[in-house]
């Protein structure tokens, strides 16, 4: 019988799976997870436990996981936001112990080592990283990664009221396959990270967001609005208005704007298909 599970949501491997999956999935041995956080600005996800192998995700500074077990310097995880399953750098996790208590608001924020904007800066978190602050001096975080400016940050609860207003500001940053960070994004990277935003759940694969959204589909593409989600076959952007797209493609190898009518034209052009569906966030 084929087993009908999608292996990228699937915390199975042929040496290893999830011990709720015994008696379901064959593996050499069964483990039971365990919690785990993201502990650095940001690291890949990858399929294969090496460097060469490609990033089908990104995690970001809070994120939880669930931890099974290292392969040659690669953790094997499953990540809580949208239950995928893959490889992190085993460096990037850290205990589970305390919550993240802020959100990055802004595009990207410098982790000063000193509360001092004049100190060289250790690195950045992206927009949608959550660091747990310490405590408060001055004008910054403390985070146990660095010390952040407070305004660049809302409390976890906080939540953008419009998605569509969160990718324009993401507008002209780099294609990246994988990516979901505010220095590279792919299409349903995009979408994940501003419904993310909004309080709203949402699967990491264009495919899982067409079938796995709380959504309905409006009455053909006439009637669009801001914060519908148009989907091709491997493909997903989001209307800005009733007629301009927004997405992050390869064609402009950026995240852009521009007419429905010219993105779908273009990419059926280019045999990749006509519209798959068009999905209006209930919440929306």
């Amino acid at each position: 019988m084929t087993d009908s599970r999608d292996p990228r949501l699937t915390p199975a491997r042929a040496a290893l799976a999830d011990s709720r999956l015994r008696g379901t999935v064959q593996a050499e041995r069964y483990v039971e997870g365990r919690e785990r956080r993201v502990g650095v600005a940001s690291a890949p996800l990858r399929r294969e436990p090496s460097p060469q192998s490609g990033i089908d995700t990104e995690v970001l500074l809070g994120d939880a996981v669930t931890f099974y077990d290292t392969i040659d310097g690669h953790a094997f995880v499953q990540l809580a936001r949208d239950g995928y399953v893959g490889f992190l750098p085993e460096g990037s996790l850290a205990p589970a112990d305390t919550a993240p208590t802020h959100v990055v608001t802004a595009l990207r924020t410098f982790l000063y080592p000193e509360p001092d904007l004049k100190r060289p800066p250790l690195g950045h978190l992206s927009l949608g990283a959550r660091p747990t602050a310490l405590g408060v001096v001055g004008e910054y975080l403390e985070t146990a990664a660095g010390f952040v400016f407070t305004e660049h940050c809302r409390d976890t609860g906080f939540t953008e009221a419009d998605v569509a207003g969160t990718a324009e500001r993401l507008v002209g940053t780099p294609y990246l396959w994988g990516g979901r960070t505010s220095l590279g994004l792919d299409c349903s990277g995009l979408v994940q990270l501003c419904l993310h935003l909004a309080g709203i759940p949402c699967p990491r694969d264009a495919d899982q967001q067409e079938a796995g959204l709380d959504a309905v589909s409006p009455d053909g593409a006439e009637g669009l609005r801001r914060g519908d989600l148009v989907f091709w076959r491997g493909h997903v952007g989001m209307m800005l208005d009733g007629t301009h797209l927004i997405h992050a493609n390869g064609h402009h190898m950026a995240v852009a704007v521009e007419p429905l009518a010219q993105a779908r034209a273009r990419i059926l052009a280019k045999s990749y298909g006509a519209v798959t569906a068009i999905r209006r966030l209930r919440r929306s």
